[in-house]
């Protein structure tokens, strides 16, 4: 029995408020595979009732109580990796072997990375006569994303529940049948009703009335910087944490003694993951003003080998973007580079060759591209990379900070004392030198722009806690 029409709360699966139905679009074919229902403010007023309610008891539960759910929680979460990688796949058009390993497999590590720190974490700590306590902050919102659903949804989720707080998600309406699952994930795990609620439903809604609500204590946003102004907004009045991981136009500098085509092949590599639609891809790469051309052929070969279609189709290695709304955006941001007087060197407008249907972008290189042009300075979301020239490292450090973006930074150089020294001058909250392998226990947040707050391991955690200051106190 599907639940896609349903919502849970309180422990269940009931029906919205108000019956209000949506299609969810397969960006792969443009047709709608599945419907859900759209919530409304009694939706929300319902949940945050449930999860209200269920806080008396779950915030004072025992560390040990809370690590033996959590490790319920990922051993069902890894019976139903198949049924969330296929949800994704076909929601967010994700390729399957990709849906499987990355999009699913971030948020089981997220998950065990949260038991790895509950284990240790010290929620107390004696001063003198007194103590610093960390509590759960509370009823908290999570309104979460569709590129990355799964790790937003987990990175949030998991400390909240680590913390003793209880939630309600509100998944994007683009991408929500993996946040269902999820949803069924807990209820298998067993998790106290109340603690765990989901209402589906768009942000001017169900977004905007979590902000609002009086006994919402925080709200954990990811998405665009313009929704997280909105949301930022809407919560200012009842004074709530606002925690935001936003927007990014992240640079990559390639220092003069790099191996340019490993450095470069690595870099649109990661530029295109995931359809380019990550907010910490590095879209800006910065090169030497001497070894531009260069590394502009080495990109547009990299480019080229990427072979684009359907995400079930096993030849794929990018699928489609998410919407006709975000196809139609990158159309015109190419279109901007071109009529600027950047140099097209693969890709370009339009859908590659024999993809008639489905939201599929042209991997796509821009290079001589100047500061002040659109590609380089507005977010994208789509495989798009724009190479820009440089003269000396300190020109560029100042180009790679001019942006009102702030989520990370790229550095490629042999010598890692320089690189270690450019990475305390970028102004981003994540820098990483020479392409490392990702690491579930580094916070993950931005400077400016880019949000407020972080995420990840002990760092998200302690964004779902206050702190409390008991003075007097002495020990038994």
């Amino acid at each position: 029995m599907s639940n896609n029409l349903k919502f849970y709360i309180d422990g269940a699966w009931v029906d919205p408020a108000v019956p209000n139905s949506l299609g969810v679009v397969n960006p792969s074919n443009e047709e709608v595979f599945a419907h859900i229902s759209l919530g409304s403010k009694a939706d929300v007023d319902k949940a945050v009732a449930a999860a209200k309610r269920a806080f008396k008891t779950f915030s004072v539960t025992s560390r040990a109580e809370r690590l033996d759910l959590l490790k319920r929680i990922v051993e069902e979460y890894k019976k139903r990796s198949k049924d969330l990688a296929l949800a994704v796949s076909q929601e967010m058009g994700a390729p399957l072997p990709f849906a499987l390993d990355s999009q699913v497999g971030v948020g089981a590590l997220h998950l065990e990375k949260m038991i790895e720190v509950l284990k240790t974490y010290q929620f107390e700590q004696a001063k003198g006569k007194s103590l610093v306590v960390r509590e759960p902050i509370g009823v908290v919102g999570l309104i979460t994303p569709w590129n990355w659903p799964l790790n937003q949804i987990t990175c949030k989720a998991g400390p909240a529940l680590a913390a003793g707080c209880t939630m309600v998600l509100k998944p994007s309406e683009i991408a929500p049948l993996d946040a269902i699952i999820f949803a069924e994930i807990l209820h298998e795990a067993g998790v106290p009703k109340g603690v765990f609620n989901l209402v589906n439903g768009d942000g001017p809604t169900v977004g905007q009335s979590l902000a609002q609500h009086p006994d919402v204590d925080m709200i954990s946003f990811t998405g665009s910087t313009r929704a997280g102004i909105l949301v930022a907004k809407s919560g200012a009045d009842t004074v709530k944490r606002i925690h935001q991981e936003l927007g990014g136009k992240s640079a990559n500098i390639l220092f003069p003694d790099v191996d340019l085509e490993l450095a470069v092949t690595k870099g649109v590599a990661g530029c295109f993951g995931n359809s380019g639609q990550s907010c910490n891809a590095p879209t800006r790469m910065y090169v030497p003003r001497d070894r531009h051309d260069e590394a502009a052929a080495i990109a547009k070969t990299a480019a080229e080998k990427f072979s684009v279609g359907p995400a079930d189709d096993p030849k794929s290695r990018l699928g489609p973007v998410v919407s006709q709304i975000q196809f139609d955006k990158i159309q015109d941001l190419i279109k901007s580079g071109i009529d600027e007087g950047a140099t097209l060197v693969t890709g370009g407008t339009g859908r590659p060759g024999g993809l008639n249907r489905g939201y599929y972008v042209k991997p796509t290189i821009f290079a001589n591209v100047s500061q002040g042009m659109r590609i380089a300075r507005e977010e994208i979301f789509g495989p798009v990379l724009a190479i820009m020239p440089y003269e000396t490292i300190d020109e560029v450090v100042d180009r790679a900070n001019d942006t009102v973006y702030g989520l990370a930074s790229y550095l490629q150089s042999k010598d890692q004392k320089r690189a270690q020294e450019v990475a305390r001058r970028m102004r981003s909250g994540n820098v990483y030198i020479n392409y490392p392998a990702w690491d579930a226990g580094m916070p993950f947040g931005g400077y400016k722009q880019s949000g407020n707050g972080r995420e990840y391991a002990e760092y998200g955690l302690e964004d779902f806690m206050e702190i409390k200051g008991i003075v007097g106190y002495e020990a038994a």
